[in-house]
């Protein structure tokens, strides 16, 4: 995956944006809304593009070929992707049970949970898949544990992200059969480390809603960004983030834009734009 920049380059003075798109579902994606992203993607000059799973619907060769060239058309300075549970084999038994993440790691490099780690941002993948669940996700003790303890070494400036496939939160009851396995003990572990932000998909529903149980940070979920597999009343949507670092005041706030597909002007367009309150540090 592209690493044009080295950590490190990314000047303090100015805000650190990411661009959170997830479920793209290579085998099911759209070519119009594919070039739009693009495009989109572009115009954006972001920091880092951060997928969070599902890049292909069946993990075949084929499907992982065309997402790598989507990826790499981006020309992003950063890229970080951690697995769905569609990019593990499904109906190649032996591959899942003896190689589960082998064409994901030929495709999109062998680190199943990549750091990104800037002045201003720290990301952290986790992988939250598992060969032995269909569609469930879960993490464990130790990597909850390893993550807290990353998250806790971070700089005072940094946003402090965590990136799983299944999501820590849901606002449908129909949703709720989804939700990550092991999250009760990882937003309380999180919470006493620092975490701001727990980036997720899988659902194909974008929203940000606040974790009490996580000293007050936040779930944010990005919808299918390019597959045909979208949910009534949510369109291809992708998430842009904006952090300025704290201010003088010691208030702490990020910018989350949602962009939407639109059809009629074959582009994304914004559609939301919220800023999020996220915990005081000391």
């Amino acid at each position: 995956m592209p690493h044009a920049l080295p950590p490190g380059s990314l000047p303090v003075e100015r805000d650190c944006v990411l661009l959170h798109l997830s479920d793209p579902h290579f085998g099911t994606e759209q070519a119009p809304v594919v070039e739009a992203l693009v495009r989109w993607v572009h115009a954006q000059a972001a920091d880092a593009v951060v997928v969070s799973g599902d890049i292909t619907q069946r993990a075949t060769r084929a499907q992982f070929a065309a997402a790598r060239a989507f990826l790499q058309r981006l020309d992003a300075p950063r890229v970080l992707v951690i697995p769905g549970n569609h990019d593990i084999p499904l109906f190649d038994l032996g591959s899942r049970l003896l190689a589960p993440y082998r064409r994901y790691q030929a495709a999109l490099g062998d680190d199943l949970e990549p750091t990104l780690d800037l002045p201003h941002c720290l990301v952290l993948g986790a992988r939250t898949t598992r060969r032995w669940r269909h569609s469930d996700g879960e993490i464990s003790p130790a990597q909850i544990e390893r993550i807290a303890r990353r998250l806790a070494d971070a700089g005072p400036a940094q946003l402090r992200v965590v990136m799983v496939h299944q999501p820590v939160a849901v606002t449908r009851p129909e949703d709720h059969e989804n939700l990550l396995h092991g999250r009760e003990a990882a937003l309380a572990r999180w919470a006493e480390a620092g975490v701001d932000l727990v980036l997720g998909g899988h659902i194909h529903l974008p929203f940000a809603v606040p974790l009490p149980q996580a000293g007050g940070a936040w779930a944010v979920q990005a919808g299918t960004a390019v597959s045909s597999r979208v949910r009534s009343g949510a369109p291809n949507s992708v998430n842009l983030l904006r952090w300025p670092g704290p201010g003088d005041d010691g208030r702490r706030c990020c910018t989350l834009e949602r962009w939407n597909f639109d059809a009629r002007l074959d582009a994304f367009a914004l559609a939301l734009t919220d800023t999020l309150e996220l915990p005081a540090r000391g």
